[in-house]
């Protein structure tokens, strides 16, 4: 079996530590990863996946810059092991400049953390943003928790009845702990779904319902890097029990799909 981890999170290795110090105090949970690139690196190794789709987050306007610099650094560094996404925030001055840059870099999409970035995904400043990407990206967009409403599956749905043409992933399952709002409210509509930060906690045969409600050719692996390690990432997918095929799409034929990678 061929691995492509879909939602990872890496940092420069002088912040990696305070970074996921940070991540375990707001999500209330021990994190086992490292958070720099070479940790990664020894997570992929250990559980044969191929190459893995790496995460950064500009929380303020400023950080843009930075982080896709170091985004893009960490692609060619690490090539063929690290593709990127790139990092936006709705109050940079200029994202189509930005936009024109990412796509120069060679990075192949764009992630979006509304709790982190405190946006609301269907505010007007983000549409201009959805806008401006077009169908050129897919976007990863953080998905649910119960704690905000930034980024609820209502409001992806409004996003999507407004930009149909837009190429999402929502990640999480589409909504973390958010479940039954994601069945009824987005299952079976035009969008992608990775596994990162699920099965921890939404039981094996729910999801396993939900991934087949709305299509295994639709639902990419992700660990969620540093949150879990890919292995243990991969043996959570395997407890939904699907059929090869299935997991063959969601381990790495979706993402060759849709990112146009021969892994």
């Amino acid at each position: 079996m061929k691995y492509f981890d879909a939602h990872t999170h890496i940092f420069p290795a002088k912040i990696a530590g305070k970074a996921v110090e940070f991540l375990e105090n707001y999500y209330h949970h021990k994190w086992p990863g490292g958070g720099d690139a070479e940790s990664l690196l020894r997570g992929m190794d250990e559980a044969n996946v191929s190459a893995s789709l790496i995460f950064s987050c500009a929380t303020k306007p400023e950080q843009v810059i930075p982080a896709n610099d170091f985004l893009g650094q960490m692609q060619e560094k690490y090539s063929g092991r690290f593709y990127a996404f790139g990092t936006l925030h709705p109050d940079f001055k200029d994202i189509h400049g930005e936009l024109q840059r990412i796509k120069d870099m060679g990075l192949i999409g764009l992630k979006i953390h509304p709790d982190f970035q405190k946006i609301y995904i269907d505010e007007p400043k983000m549409m201009r943003i959805y806008e401006a990407v077009g169908d050129d990206f897919p976007i990863t967009i953080h998905m649910g928790d119960k704690r905000t409403d930034f980024s609820s599956p209502w409001r992806l749905a409004k996003v999507l009845d407004a930009m149909p043409h837009l190429r999402v992933i929502a990640a999480h399952f589409g909504g973390y702990s958010e479940w039954d709002d994601v069945m009824r409210i987005l299952v079976g509509r035009d969008l992608w779904f990775d596994t990162s930060s699920t099965l921890w906690e939404l039981p094996a045969d729910q999801a396993r319902k939900i991934a087949l409600a709305h299509g295994t050719g639709k639902i990419l692996f992700g660990s969620d890097y540093p949150a879990s390690l890919p292995a243990q990432a991969i043996a959570d997918v395997l407890t939904m029990e699907l059929p090869e095929e299935d997991n063959e799409k969601i381990f790495y034929r979706n993402a060759e799909k849709l990112f146009g990678l021969q892994l």
